[in-house]
Order: structure tokens, then sequence, then C-alpha cells
């Protein structure tokens, strides 16, 4: 394959895949191929290959010769995904605390936390989402632990996709934001059980809020 080619399916891949995420592609969004090679400037060859790979991340349905579905969130997946992440992620924020960091590697985790509250105060549930995205891959960054990094960031792609697509219909995040910048303060502290426990009780709520919305909205399937 030629790297113009590679560029271009890479481009087309990251370019559906943030649409996805974001929702601006919601679940049950079809769109054909030449659209989408009108769309990025491309051929369709590579606008097959990146569709290939959405497939392989579950993100799409490939439709031959008309192009892909947006796949629905599935409940049990989100069941999955969210305990997982309620364990490693709370492993992470223990890690951190461990580590004793010096303030400047907190910063940007303590700046996320607080441009969450900002947004909130401005009633930017968008730039919220920004800010809480930012946080929880900070966190996972200053864990340490490259491995539960990756395994952590599996995940990733499904939680932030719900995330987005829950967004103005969950109430007003004040409480995660709270409990954000706690789990900063433990994390300052170098108190690792409090990180982790906070944290634990963090995406617990969370997860268990998100799964409620999905279900009585009805934007999952089984």
């Amino acid at each position: 394959m030629s790297q113009q080619r590679t560029l271009s399916t890479d481009t087309v891949y990251r370019g559906v895949k943030s649409k996805i995420l974001d929702n601006t592609f919601p679940p049950g969004f079809h769109i054909l191929e030449q659209d989408l090679a009108s769309m990025f400037g491309v051929s369709r060859t590579p606008v097959r290959e990146a569709l290939v790979r959405l497939e392989s991340d579950g993100l799409v349905d490939v439709v031959p010769r008309h192009g892909m579905r947006v796949l629905p969130l599935s409940l049990s997946d989100m069941k999955e995904i969210y305990e997982i992440l309620s364990s490693l992620e709370s492993k992470a924020a223990e890690l951190a605390a461990q580590r004793h960091l010096p303030p400047a590697a907190v910063e940007p985790l303590d700046r996320a936390a607080h441009d969450m509250a900002a947004a909130l105060d401005r009633d930017d549930l968008e730039g919220w989402a920004d800010a809480d995205a930012r946080f929880h891959i900070t966190l996972i960054e200053l864990c340490g632990n490259r491995r539960l990094a990756s395994m952590v960031m599996n995940c990733w792609d499904q939680a932030h996709r719900a995330r987005m697509i829950t967004l103005r219909l969950r109430p007003k995040p004040v409480a995660s934001t709270r409990e954000h910048l706690a789990i900063v303060d433990a994390i300052k502290n170098g108190d690792a059980r409090a990180a982790y426990d906070l944290y634990r009780e963090h995406r617990e709520r969370a997860g268990d809020a998100m799964i409620d919305v999905l279900r009585r909205h009805r934007l999952a399937g089984i």
C-alpha cells in the first residue's frame, strides 16, 4: 500500500470515528461510500479500508455497495465497559497518588477539573465534556502503568460516545465535577486509599446514571 493511500485511509478513519464518538454521526446514521469520499476528498478505496477498521472497532456496520450504518450502543456492552473502567481507572488514581507527583505534573489534571467547573458556570456542556475527557486521559497518563493505560483506552471510545449521546439528557453534572476536584486533592496529597475510593464511587455512580439514561430513552439495544 502506498504511503499516500495509507495517509488517506487514516484521515478517513480518524475523521469518521471522531464524528461517531462526538455524535455528529448518531446511532443509525447511514452514509454512502461515495458521499464519504467526497467529504474527505479521497477515492472510494481508502474509504472502504477505513470502514473495515471502523467495523472492527464495533462502531459501524458496513453494507456492501451501500456505505455504512452507525451501530447503536449496546446496554450489555456499556455495563461491561463501565465495570472495567470502575476497576482500572480507580487503580490508576491510586497509582498516581502513590507516585507523590510534583505539583507541575498534577497541574494538567487540576486544570481540567477546574475547567469543568468553569464550563458548568457558563452552561457550556460541550466545554464540560471536553474538560472531562482531558481529565480522564490525563489521569491515565499519570498512573505510570502503560499496560493499564492501554487497557483503559480500549474501552474509552464507547464510553465517550455514550457520554456525548446522553450529554443533554442527564442532570447538570455538578456532582461529577465536585468529585473530580476531590480526586485531584487526594492525588496531590498522596492519599492513595482516598484516591481509589473516591474514584471508584465516582465511576460507579456515573456508570449507573449513564445506563439508566440509555435505558429510559431507549438509546441502546440489548
